[in-house]
């Protein structure tokens, strides 16, 4: 039987919300606050779901400190307290939540073996989350 894990992990990061190829006026229009060129910050709740078989031998989908661990190592220790605008992830897209969710989503899929990645859930604000 397919079972399902979702785990719940906290980072804090700064971003401004400016596209390069937009004028500075349609910035501020399409933008409005989140266009301070001093950016802003946000404390994120990061939601990771995988799924799998529940293994005979732990009970278990996959082994939650594996997961823990490559959520740590690949996505808190590089996005945790930094500014997005400054991240390669960033080099050509706007920082939105929206693209900070696909990158999160990429880097998961890439690189966490352990089950199945279903599904990436980003709260940035208590009315605004993105999947």
């Amino acid at each position: 039987m397919k079972a399902y894990l979702t785990r719940r992990y906290m980072f804090s990061a700064s971003h401004r919300l400016h596209s390069k190829g937009m004028s500075d006026a349609e910035n501020r229009e399409t933008y409005g606050k989140c266009n301070n060129p001093h950016g802003h910050g946000h404390n994120y709740a990061l939601e990771v779901t995988v799924s799998g078989e529940v293994q005979a031998a732990t009970g278990m989908v996959c082994n939650r400190k594996d997961l823990d661990g490559f959520v740590d190592r690949a996505i808190l220790q590089n996005f945790d307290i930094q500014n997005l605008n400054l991240l390669p992830e960033f080099a050509d897209d706007v920082p939105t939540t929206e693209n900070l969710c696909i990158a999160l989503y990429d880097i998961l899929q890439r690189g966490f073996t352990g089950a199945h990645l279903e599904r990436v859930r980003l709260e940035q604000t208590i009315r605004n989350s993105f999947e």
